[in-house]
């Protein structure tokens, strides 16, 4: 109500201002440092008579902790009981709805393809969900930031708690001051990934003046697995000058003292109000509260959901008892109708035997076994024989008792109400997970093992696999439960090595440990992940029936193993073998694995431990490892090819895509590639780049850093710069392909790993294609057997130097099935190398005496390097003049010889015409007188021809004759001159 009014005017009149019409604000620093204190009118209030300004405190002034600035009177006073004061800074711990100040909003600034507006529109439901204690980022593919804006007068700092475990959502905190720059160090604008289940903290320093803040995220959405989001809690912004109020206590807090910095929670069974002194008491017999409650909920009827049986310790007499416990703490009741009383206990059972290397010593409890000794769990220790040693490590199979390396915790993301819990209980052939606090609270399970070390025999053996961890595990879940399986190295960071969702039938998992450092497994169940604090389903629950590890430096043994002895030694103390060394089974003495040939890590006895290396490989000098020395020969009709792929030793890349999410989000799918390594050393390296960690670093620390991988073959996730507002592309999901080179080879099939030959098109030449065959010892669900990797060499003269290297068109991701990989590498360095049998000469006319003889490439080239091609060869040559005389002279012989036959023949072809020519005029003159004598007079010169017989099979003479003289038409044979029927006349 108004003491003095004013008219001004006939509408309107004035009063003068109360003092709970108007509050006071210092106006800005000027150059001087100094401000004034005006009195600014409440929103809707219009009044008239506000106090003068005055000149405010210096800019620099603050309050300590627990007290505020009074601003009538300009002094710092002490904040009052149920309120508290951080002085120079403000706190944002209460997060049941969206504090004063923050905003949200949602963006989907993938740009490269479809309609950025439908995009945009689909995220309007994205947004940081408050969850009471923290808030939550979105699950889904849209980039969501949450601002705040505050103004500093001087420089001070940011500090919040957060929970980031699921590199598939981009996190990043970055800040915008009034001159619109972000933060100078990259480095505070990612913010690393957390242990499951653990909050980290990050804080950034700030700048005086106006500083807009952003608390970013982006899913990564590559299949139907929604990602974990993003929990943050906290936030503590320093570096205000002042602060004109307290800020009053959360429901489910106190403050009992003037002055105070913080609120305390209120105990269990109590509850207050906001800005309570006092936490108020339930009437436990008909209400409960969790610690810091802010109200009392009524008891419900107990059921077989708020209890469990343990067993407890074996007694001497070999005995356990079954006894029934309430689930703490207890907050239903046995008294209301349908309810459940806990169950008798005390119920005797016999024990279990010890687990293997452990033995009952007439006592409770079962004791290791010397060192030494073995022990299967039922006998006593025994100590190994000469010549052997114990097999050290673990095997747990029966679980009376948690063993004395292990633990089980309770741990809630958004409070601590399972503190102090058991989250797994022993029950007898298994353990498996307890109650809990709620169903989202994540029941642990630790294994510790401070080291790892091979039998003694092969200590010298640098093979990839020094122990294993293997378990059986089942899970029955109604809801959507997970079982997480994690290791911890050397306490600096822990990573899920395996998850497995919902209902799982009776299975077995295998871990290889390849680093000798210090180990913590660690198994977590969670049976919802709703920030839902209930028990709907505590029925849920994860078993595991055994845990066996090996190679164990403080393991215990169950079993002894043949073990090889020095030479000089005859007791039964042994020596480790050198490297490379097996142990004959007949002498138990150490004898070196022939060459290129590997020592198996499994097995170390007898010739079969020496494994031998694949085609196209050869081991190192100690046995542990083959390598590829990028050279492959191969023997086809009869031809040798001989290949070296030395220019192509260098790490190859290979960005295969682009793919898209179900939201268009682009992502490429980034390999590297070594192809021989460097004696067994795996050159490709890939990392995620969201923590900003410089490659020194990541090779300084590569056996601790989790983002990196080192292999053969290696593959990680790349968004591209353009997409989703990044201003660099990012690299995630970095994992191992290929960790072990197997062999080279044409062949198309090796170790059971078998190409597909219809995934990519045939080669336009005949040089046959060279294939490197990799495994790597990842196990997983879906791999059984690990992943494998196949490099077809090709050789392709058109793609020099490094050439080209490529994924099947059919599977853009480099594998169809997940487990089995496949690239091609196309290159003129694929080619063989050249042989005498890939050219052929060329011999050149004969000038002026000299003859050139050319070597020239068979078409098209199908080699590389190898044997070079021959210098150009002259040689002399005879003259034309020569030849011509031979011919002519040969020529002329040939014709007089000719004529000389000719002539020959015709002189005996007139003898013969001269008698026919007589007998026929003979024969004329006496027509009808018989025939004379047989005999005709000789003329002159002539021979006695009367007996000749001429024959119609001709002579050689005869043939040349006959060819020689031309035949009359009337061509007549030769008859005989001289017969029978004649002288019968």
């Amino acid at each position: 109500m108004c003491l003095i009014c004013k008219c001004y005017d006939e509408t309107e009149t004035l009063c003068n201002c109360l003092q709970t019409d108007y509050h006071f604000e210092y106006t800005e620093c000027d150059s001087s440092g100094s401000r004034w204190r005006v009195a600014v009118p409440n929103p809707s209030v219009e009044c008239s008579g506000l106090p003068d300004p005055v000149k405010g405190k210096e800019c620099t002034f603050s309050c300590a902790s627990g007290e505020y600035l009074e601003m009538k009177n300009q002094v710092c006073s002490k904040c009052a009981e149920g309120t508290y004061s951080l002085g120079s800074g403000i706190k944002f711990d209460e997060w049941d709805e969206l504090p004063a100040g923050f905003s949200n909003v949602a963006t989907f600034m993938d740009t490269a393809v479809g309609s950025s507006e439908n995009k945009a529109d689909s995220c309007n439901n994205s947004s940081w969900t408050p969850r009471g204690n923290y808030i939550e980022s979105n699950r889904d593919d849209c980039t969501v930031s949450l601002i705040y804006a505050v103004h500093l007068k001087k420089s001070g700092s940011v500090f919040f708690e957060y929970q980031y475990i699921d590199n598939n959502i981009f996190f990043e905190f970055f800040i915008q001051n009034d001159q619109c720059k972000e933060m100078e160090s990259t480095a505070d604008k990612w913010v690393k990934l957390t242990d499951n289940g653990e909050w980290g903290s990050h804080s950034v320093t700030l700048k005086s003046g106006s500083n807009i803040l952003y608390w970013r995220t982006t899913g990564i959405l590559m299949g139907s697995k929604v990602v974990k989001p993003v929990l943050v809690k906290n936030i503590t912004i320093e570096g205000v000058a002042y602060t004109s109020e307290c800020f009053p206590c959360k429901p489910g807090t106190f403050s009992d003292k003037p002055g105070s910095s913080g609120c305390q929670e209120c105990p269990r069974n109590t509850y207050s109000e906001k800005g309570a002194k006092e936490c108020i008491k339930c009437k436990e017999e008909i209400y409960y509260a969790e610690e810091g409650s802010s109200t009392c909920i009524e008891r419900p009827p107990c059921t077989s959901k708020d209890f469990f049986q343990i067993h407890t310790p074996c007694d001497k007499e070999g005995k356990t008892q079954i006894m029934y416990k309430w689930i703490e703490p207890k907050i239903c009741r046995e008294d209301l109708p349908d309810a459940l009383t806990l169950p008798p206990s005390g119920e005797r059972k016999d024990c279990p035997p010890c687990n293997p290397g452990f033995y009952s010593n007439a006592s409770s409890s079962c004791t290791p076994c010397p060192q030494g000794t073995f022990s299967d769990g039922t006998q006593e220790c025994k100590a190994c024989p000469a010549g052997t040693e114990p097999a050290l490590g673990f095997e747990y199979k029966w679980w009376n008792i948690l063993p004395s390396n292990m633990k089980t915790s309770c741990f809630n993301v958004g409070n601590s109400k399972c503190d102090g819990m058991n989250g797994w209980e022993v029950a007898g052939d298994h353990i498996q997970s307890g109650a809990g606090g709620s169903d989202n609270d994540y029941l642990i399970l630790n294994l510790h093992i401070p080291g790892f070390k091979p039998p003694t025999s092969v200590t010298g053996a640098t093979g990839s696999e020094l122990g294993r961890i293997t378990f059986i595990f089942e899970t029955i879940c109604s809801a959507d439960c997970v079982l997480y399986f994690m290791a911890d190295i050397n306490r600096k960071n822990t990573n899920v090595v395996e998850s497995w969702e919902r209902s799982k039938e009776k299975q077995s998992y295998t871990h290889i440990i390849s680093k000798n450092a210090s180990f913590t497994f660690t198994w977590a169940f969670q049976r919802i992940n709703e920030g839902q604090d209930s028990r709907q389903f505590i029925n849920d629950m994860a078993k595991i029936y055994s845990i066996t590890v090996t190679n164990a430096v403080d393991g215990v043994s169950s079993s002894c193993r043949a073990c090889a002895l020095g030479s000089e030694q005859s007791g039964s103390s042994c020596v480790p073998c050198p490297p490379g060394h097996y142990i004959e089974k007949e002498t138990s003495l150490c004898k070196e694995c022939p060459a290129n040939t590997f020592l198996s890590i499994h097995q170390v006895y007898g010739m079969e431990a020496c494994v031998p290396c694949g085609p196209g490989s050869k081991s190192n000098k100690d046995h542990s490892a083959c390598f590829s020395d990028c050279t492959v020969s191969y023997f086809r009709d009869n031809q040798s090819l001989n290949y070296d792929f030395s220019n192509l030793s260098q790490v190859g890349s290979l960005m295969s895509g682009p793919s898209f999410t179900s939201r268009g989000t682009k992502f490429f799918h980034f390999f590297n590639i070594s192809l021989c390594g460097n004696e067994g050393k795996k050159m490709a390296i890939c990392t995620d780049n969201i923590t900003d960690v410089t490659l020194k670093d990541m090779v300084a620390e590569s056996e601790d850093f989790s983002n990196f991988v080192g292999a053969f073959v290696c593959q990680s996730t790349i968004i591209p710069s353009d997409s989703k507002g990044f201003r660099t592309a990012l690299a995630l999901q970095s994992n191992s392909l290929a960790d072990r080179f197997l062999g080279a080879t044409v062949e198309t099939t090796l170790e059971n790993i078998s190409i597909k030959t219809d995934l990519f098109p045939p080669s336009p030449s005949k040089v046959p294609d060279v294939h490197f065959f990799y495994k790597s010892s990842t196990v997983t669900t879906s791999c059984e057997n690990g992943r494998a990797t196949v490099v077809t060499m090709r050789c392709n003269p058109n793609k020099p130097d490094q050439g080209e290297l490529s994924v099947p068109s059919s599977c853009p991701a480099g594998t169809c099935d997940g487990c089995t990989f496949y690239f091609m590498w196309e290159s003129a360095e694929a080619c063989p190398l050249c042989t005498e049998q890939d050219y052929h000469e060329i011999e050149g006319a004969c000038k002026k005496g000299f003859q050139e003889t050319l070597y020239v490439w068979n078409e098209p080239k199908h080699c590389i390097k190898g044997v070079p091609l021959p210098e150009k060869r002259t040689s002399t040559c005879e003259t034309v003049d020569f030849w011509l005389k031979v011919g002519a002279g040969v020529g002329a012989f040939t014709a007089v010889l000719l004529i000389a036959l000719t002539c020959y023949f015709w002189k005996k072809n007139q003898k013969l015409e001269y008698k026919y020519s007589k007998l026929v005029m003979t024969a004329n003159s006496k027509e009808c007188e018989l025939p004379a004598a047989d005999s005709c007079a000789i003329m002159e010169g002539e021979d006695n021809e009367e007996e000749i017989v001429y024959s119609n099979k001709q002579s050689l003479l005869g043939k040349l004759k006959s060819l020689a003289t031309k035949e009359k038409d009337d061509h007549f044979e030769s008859v005989q001159l001289k017969s029978s029927r004649s002288q019968n006349i």
